[in-house]
């Protein structure tokens, strides 16, 4: 059985239409939500649509987000693994079964969506910042990483019951990455669509990238 994990902050906008699509392709009683110390209604809205909501009495970052939800998922025997994606419809719930395909045909201990750069409504900021990223984390690990930053992935639960989040903010998600090819787990990238609509970023882009090179660095 899958569960579906949604790190939500100040997400009010836009998961009413995310989880009324998931429901087409995940049960809400395997979907988490965790609501990172939010400020507008998210919390409630998510408790409507029946799922877990589980939440954080203030903002501690998407790695903490994500590190709550895992924890909640090993403490059930029922999910052999877990597709992560976030909140402001830049994932398309659409794509949820290119996944579950990835995983049951292959065996894939982690399955990343991958989106193409050049030609899309990506800032160029973030094509920048992605093709950077993944070429250093492909060094650093002699995996071919396409996508280091994107959130939307099914992660096994092998990979979960063996690696810790330490990372808060959004490195944690280069940090996974890092320690899956390290202990030798199968990544495979698979595309999913390239969403750009000029949603707000909660990133800050000095501080993310301090991070993300401590978490490149650190002996693991």
């Amino acid at each position: 059985m899958i569960a579906l994990l949604i790190p939500a902050y100040n997400a009010a906008d836009t998961l009413p239409e995310l989880l009324r699509r998931t429901a087409g392709f995940v049960r809400p009683q395997d979907v988490i939500v965790v609501d990172d110390g939010s400020l507008d209604e998210t919390r409630a809205l998510a408790g409507t649509f029946g799922v877990k909501v589980l939440w954080h009495g203030k903002n501690l970052g998407k790695g903490a987000a994500l590190r709550t939800g895992f924890e909640y998922i090993t403490s059930s025997t029922r999910y052999e693994a877990v597709i992560t994606m976030d909140a402001d419809l830049q994932h398309r719930p659409e794509e949820l079964p290119a996944f579950l395909n990835a995983r049951a045909h292959r065996g894939s201990s982690m399955v990343v969506g991958y989106r193409s750069r050049i030609g899309t409504g990506m800032p160029l900021h973030r094509i920048l910042s992605n093709t950077i990223t993944s070429a250093l984390v492909t060094v650093r690990t002699g995996v071919a990483i396409k996508d280091s930053q994107s959130g939307f992935r099914l992660i096994g639960r092998e990979v979960l019951d063996v690696i810790t989040l330490e990372s808060d903010g959004y490195e944690a998600e280069t940090e996974l990455l890092i320690k899956c090819a390290l202990k030798g787990f199968t990544i495979e990238f698979i595309p999913v669509a390239t969403v750009y609509d000029g949603e707000p970023s909660h990133m800050t882009h000095w501080d993310t990238t301090r991070k993300f090179l401590k978490v490149l660095l650190k002996d693991y």
